[in-house]
């Protein structure tokens, strides 16, 4: 004989099994509350209920009339009065905001620059954010995993090392609001790189935007607006723009007084029998830039530990003219800095150095960078040291 079901020995037992129903929210509740479970979300984040008050953020204020409305009925507040772990409903609240000024959920969206849905669309609610406002909130920190973030991470690790260099500079958001396909950007944290920017389109307030693809420093992207980008970077005290490279002038019209008439770049290619060497000879070579010979600058290079207290050959020379050598030297050295090689010889008495100047590349390599440096091109491109090779670093 089948076993019998739970169902069935129960109705032997005389106990009727009923279904229990779960009550059906309407669309106009479940949308109070959802605008109530965003207060909620704010209030974990910023630690304290929205306030009223022409200081603060749009959006604190949007909250601060929607949970006085929700509060002020009892149908509402009995909607969500089981989720209010927060005990927001049992505050008594003042209604503070100015009459006149945000009469309504447009006037509100109106200053956002989002077009609110209007009376009698399903989308419609007077006392609960609709979506399109809670895209503008979120946008920002709604990101998804980039799954290519691979192509992008080398990007980011150049722009660190360009920061910490020097070679690039923070700026606070707000002189230049321009967003351009391939700008970096501090936001939440967070480097920020506009990779793709789509097309042109009006917005409901009447100025343009568009809808970007934005990768961020730990592997997440979001396909935020223009606008919302910027809103973003406005609200954050550090929002920052990251500036494009700079090198200074490399090559001038006139000579000035740190200029020289001409420079050589010089490659070398160490003859130590030092383990490292050996095994990687013809990928290591040292770069510098003098305004002498290149022979009077090695001549003692066996004693000498930047030499490696080994002699030396020169592989590649490279004139240029009406240069500034100390600027060009250390846009190489910057340029390479990912590839510096990491050894430690002993000097002539004894004592452990660690030479400079010295990098894993290979000399095809060295030759693509001086014509970028001759033709001005050279802030973009990056060296990809895995792939050995000269990469776009704006796609």
């Amino acid at each position: 004989m089948a076993d019998k079901s739970n169902k069935e020995l129960l109705e032997e037992l005389g106990v009727e099994v009923k279904k229990e129903k779960k009550a059906k929210l309407t669309p106009k509740e479940e949308r109070i509350i959802a605008g109530f479970e965003e207060i909620q979300r704010f209030v974990e984040e910023k630690g304290h209920a929205p306030e009223h008050g022409e200081d603060n953020d749009i959006f604190e204020r949007l909250y601060a009339v929607r949970l006085d409305r929700i509060a002020a009925q009892a149908e509402y507040r009995d909607l969500v009065s089981a989720l209010d772990h927060q005990a927001l409903l049992s505050v008594e609240r003042q209604i503070a905001e100015p009459t006149g000024k945000y009469d309504s959920d447009a006037d509100i969206l109106a200053e956002l620059g989002v077009e609110a849905p209007k009376e009698g669309h399903i989308a419609f609610l007077r006392h609960v954010k609709p979506r399109a406002v809670v895209r503008v909130v979120e946008e920002v920190a709604s990101r998804a995993a980039c799954e290519d973030f691979e192509e992008f991470d080398p990007l980011f690790k150049k722009v660190k090392l360009e920061l910490d260099q020097g070679a690039r500079k923070t700026i606070r958001f707000g002189q230049d609001t321009t967003i351009e396909q391939g700008n970096f950007f501090i936001v939440d944290g967070l480097t920020a790189y506009v990779a793709e920017i789509g097309e042109t389109f009006k917005a409901p307030n009447g100025e343009n935007d568009a809808r970007l693809r934005v990768i961020f420093s730990n592997g997440t992207e979001s396909d935020l607006l223009m606008r919302s980008l910027q809103r973003a970077l406005y609200k954050d005290e550090a929002g920052r723009r990251i500036s494009e490279m700079d090198y200074g002038p490399l090559f001038d019209d006139g000579v000035e007084d740190d200029d020289l008439a001409s420079g050589t770049i010089y490659v070398l290619r160490s003859l130590s029998d030092h383990p490292t060497i050996t095994q990687s000879r013809d990928v290591i070579h040292k770069i510098g830039v003098t305004g002498g010979k290149v022979e009077k600058r090695i001549a003692n290079a066996e004693h000498d530990p930047t030499y490696l207290m080994a002699g030396v050959e020169v592989v590649a020379t490279y004139e240029l003219y009406n240069i500034n050598r100390s600027k060009l030297e250390h846009v190489l050295h910057k340029f390479f800095e990912n590839t510096k090689l990491d050894i430690q010889i002993k000097d002539r008495f004894g004592n452990p150095v660690t030479p400079r100047e010295w990098f894993l590349v290979p000399l095809f390599i060295v030759d693509m960078v001086v014509e970028k440096i001759k033709d001005g091109t050279i802030s973009k491109y990056y060296y990809d040291m895995e792939l050995a090779e000269l990469v776009l670093a704006h796609k």
